[in-house]
Parts: structure tokens; sequence; C-alpha cells
């Protein structure tokens, strides 16, 4: 059971989606814990399938930070599970590639456990096939 201040699942993937919408790249790593788990299936090279720790994830942030793309949470819809800690969130991101000016539009499911107000673990499920599309397009 999560303490009475801690975020609930739900509140934290807000956080973690507004922080993305509004390139806030440098503060999305504290939403993490400390030995936190992405594991991304469907990630293409050079992007790690899995990252681990908040370093490691901080670092993740900080190279799309560099980025040409900006992204726009639309249509999220967000699930809750039989387990308190696990939220299971469907959306899509409105994106531009900023040396080009291309809109692109690409799908994602991300299941998040979020403990004591801190993201533990993530399969994210985003279409990276999509986002390199929009950027050799670009």
């Amino acid at each position: 059971m999560r303490p009475p201040s801690a975020a609930s699942p739900r509140e934290v993937f807000a956080r973690l989606s507004a922080g993305i919408s509004a390139g806030r790249w440098h503060e999305l790593a504290a939403l993490y814990a400390e030995d936190a788990v992405v594991e991304q299936p469907f990630a293409l090279p050079p992007a790690p399938p899995r990252l681990e720790g908040r370093a490691a994830i901080d670092r993740h942030f900080r190279a799309a930070a560099r980025g040409p793309l900006e992204l726009r949470a639309r249509d999220v819809v967000v699930h809750e599970t039989g387990d308190p800690e696990v939220i299971i969130a469907e959306f899509g991101y409105d994106g531009r590639v900023t040396t080009s000016g291309r809109a692109f539009r690409v799908a994602n499911v991300q299941v998040l456990r979020v403990r004591d107000g801190q993201i533990a673990e993530t399969r994210d499920y985003h279409d990276h096939p999509g986002f390199a599309r929009a950027m050799m397009d670009g």
C-alpha cells in the first residue's frame, strides 16, 4: 500500500506525460526510482532495449532533449489493473521534427509500475519504426 503522500500511478504517469509534452526532459528522471528499469521491446538501434537505474534513464532523457523531436501526448487512456501499483496507458504522440517542420503521429502503450510515488519499472511499446520514418522523411 502506498503512503498517503505518495502520488498514485495515474498521477505519476500524468507528470511524465506532461513533462515530455512540455519538453522538460531534464526533470523526468526524478520521477523514477533509483533502481528503476525501463524495457523498450520495440527499440531500434542505437536506442537500448533496456535501461537500468535512474542515471541511465536520465542520460536517455538528456539525449532526447538534444534531438530534433517535439512530442505532445493526445488521446490518453489509462487503464487500472488488479495490481494497485500497475497501470496501462494508451496514447498517441503528435510529433514534429524541428529540423524540417515535418509533423507525424505515433501510437504508444506503456505498462508502468509505480511504487511509493516513483516509477519502479515500465515496459514501453512506442512506435519506434514510426519515429525512425519521421526522422528519415523529415
